[in-house]
Formats: structure tokens, sequence, C-alpha cells
């Protein structure tokens, strides 16, 4: 008896402009936040330091944008502190915000400041990024299980050598936390928010098209480090303009996530032959 055959359908095939063809199924999809611009800075920077080594075009953008980053909030901090608070009667008013906070506090605030606090603590944090990477892993999403990995090992590594060089003294009012008093710039959990929350709220609401997840991934962005920054200022460990120089410095965490996996992602298609033109049909 003659046995039966059955027609494979051939993968889909992806044209690389050299003459050859990869499947499309190789190029796994990111979201397109993630996705480099035709001959824009992030392709330029992959063909500079590795046009086809993706690790290695990665790991230079991470530690090129940190120490550019570490460099701006030392700056921004000694500027801060030095100059812009120097005049004008900012520092007191600075100041006379954390006395106020202080002086109007309630045990309900208290409780609800606490789970701001915890929201971005040393627990909670750690458990996310954990939960985030290995989900990832699983799904064998290598480049956002690093950007889960590092976005926030960039905000405190940063945090940590830029409270090292510029010391401030917490507000002068009661803190219901015991840290160290000389670490008040800048707010570290208000940086962790932005760069865990908003980090994955960004990925989130450029995978999506649906206008109602993007908007709420909009809003859940803001309001979750806006509520931690908050409840800093509350409990007493920071002033107004520490917290806001975390909410800048978790955003450049962000960007330099961002950058460097839009960089080390054309290093990825240089190496697999995959044109920039062709990069959306494999989302």
């Amino acid at each position: 008896m003659d046995a039966e055959t059955h027609a494979v359908p051939a993968p889909v095939l992806t044209p690389i402009g050299r003459g050859e063809t990869v499947p499309t199924e190789r190029r796994r999809p990111v979201p397109p936040v993630l996705e480099p611009g035709t001959n824009g800075l992030a392709d330029r920077f992959s063909q500079t330091f590795g046009p086809e080594n993706p690790v290695r075009v990665f790991i230079v953008a991470l530690l090129a944008g940190y120490a550019l980053l570490v460099t701006a909030m030392v700056f921004l901090g000694l500027f801060l502190i030095h100059v812009l608070l120097a005049t004008g009667g900012l520092e007191e008013a600075d100041e006379d915000l954390s006395k106020w906070l202080a002086e109007n506090r309630s045990p309900l605030q208290e409780d609800i400041s606490w789970v701001g606090s915890t929201l971005s603590g040393g627990h909670v944090i750690p458990a996310v990024i954990g939960i985030g990477f290995v989900t990832f892993l699983i799904m064998r999403r290598w480049l956002l299980a690093a950007f889960v990995l590092l976005v926030v090992a960039v905000e405190s590594a940063t945090y940590r050598v830029t409270s090292l060089i510029v010391e401030r003294e917490r507000p002068a009012v009661e803190r219901l936390e015991s840290l160290p008093v000389d670490a008040s710039y800048p707010s570290g959990h208000t940086a962790a928010a932005v760069a865990m929350y908003g980090g994955l709220l960004l990925l989130l609401a450029s995978r999506f098209q649906n206008t109602a997840v993007r908007v709420l991934a909009l809003v859940l962005g803001v309001a979750i480090p806006l509520f931690v920054a908050w409840s800093r200022m509350y409990r007493g460990m920071h002033h107004l303009s520490d917290v806001i120089a975390g909410l800048l410095m978790g955003m450049g965490a962000i960007v330099i996530l961002v950058f460097a996996a839009r960089a080390a992602r054309a290093a990825t298609d240089r190496r697999d032959g995959v044109g920039i033109a062709d990069r959306g049909s494999a989302r």
C-alpha cells in the first residue's frame, strides 16, 4: 500500500537583502518601543560598537548610559543644593513643605504612606523584578528579561554613587523611618517606582493597540510614582526637590534601557540579516 504524502508548508521567509532569506520565526517580537528606527541613533550606535554583536552593543550602551546618568545626577544635585536652593528663599520653601506635612499627619495617612513606601521598598521591588524576570525567561524573551532586571539596577547604582557624592540632610522633622540622615538627595524609592513600574507599563502601552489599555497604563505609570513620592515626603524622608530628582533619575534609567535594547536589537537584525524595513513583518 502506498504511503500517503502530505505537503508540509514552508516557513514564511523574510528577505534580508543579501540574496538569502531567513525564517520570520527567528525574529521574536518585542514591544514597538524597543524597535530601532531606520538609521536612528541606536542603529548607528550598534554599527559603531558591534554591528553584529548584540551583547557587546547592549553592555556598552548600558555602561555609557549609566556613566552619563550618574554625571548628570551629581551635577544636578550640586547645582540644586549650592546654587538654585540657595537663592530666592527656595530652600526655606522646600523645608517648610516638609514641616507642613509633618505637622498635619494623621494615623490613616501614615498607614497610607507606609503602603506607598513599601510599594517601592526593598521587598516589593525585588519580588516584582523576580516575577518579571522569570516570566520573560520562560517565554524566552531575553531582551525583556534583561530590561526588567537591569532598569532598577541602573537606577539603584546611580542612587548609590550620587548619594555618596552629593550629601544632603533629610528634612528637619520627625522621620517615620530610620535611614542615614545625609542621604536625602535623590529619592531612591521614587526613582525605583518610575524605573520599575513606569518601565513595565511603558512596555505594556507600547505592546497593545487598545486605547483603554494604553490610557490605563499611562495613568498608572504616572500615579504610582507620584504616590510613592508623596509617601516619601509625608514620612519626612525627602524634600520636594529630592523626589523631583528621583523622578528624573527613574526616567533616565528607562531611557538608558530603551536605548540599549534598541541598539542590541539593531545588532541582532544585522547579524541575522534582517533589513530594518522588514522589522515590522515579524511583529
